[in-house]
């Protein structure tokens, strides 16, 4: 399994962006290894507002259609509180909060991939399936 973060998803959702087309290249990788993708509900809203605010709604509407494909955890209170205790300790304190869950979320789950194109994920001991 491998979380699919903010900065793929954007990079999928924007031909604009630089790393569009690689970013099409390695979910077509993911899709033809069957690698099932994980994401939570923080990904959802930072990447819907995101796309939205960049590329109109009628993108971020087109993106959205197409995660109902994915494994989505719902981040609770607990799951919250966790994040937020990681963001008060060490590194993880530059991080974002929606990031510091990927990271809890990715320790629960044993996942150690994540496709996307942000370096903390790296600074924080997890391979990316993409780059920077």
């Amino acid at each position: 399994m491998t979380l699919l973060d903010t900065s793929a998803l954007y990079a999928l959702a924007s031909d604009r962006d630089p790393r569009h087309r690689e970013a099409v290249r390695i979910a077509g990788a993911l899709a033809a290894e069957e690698e099932p993708l994980l994401l939570h509900t923080y990904i959802l809203c930072e990447a819907f507002s995101l796309v939205h605010r960049r590329r109109g709604m009628q993108a971020a509407l087109a993106m959205d259609s197409g995660l109902a494909l994915h494994e989505i955890v719902v981040v609770d209170l607990p799951l919250h509180g966790r994040a937020v205790a990681r963001q008060r300790s060490g590194d993880s304190a530059r991080v974002s909060l929606v990031d510091a869950v990927s990271f809890v979320v990715m320790e629960d789950w044993g996942i150690d991939v994540a496709f996307a194109f942000d370096p903390d994920f790296e600074r924080a001991g997890f391979r990316l399936r993409g780059g920077r």
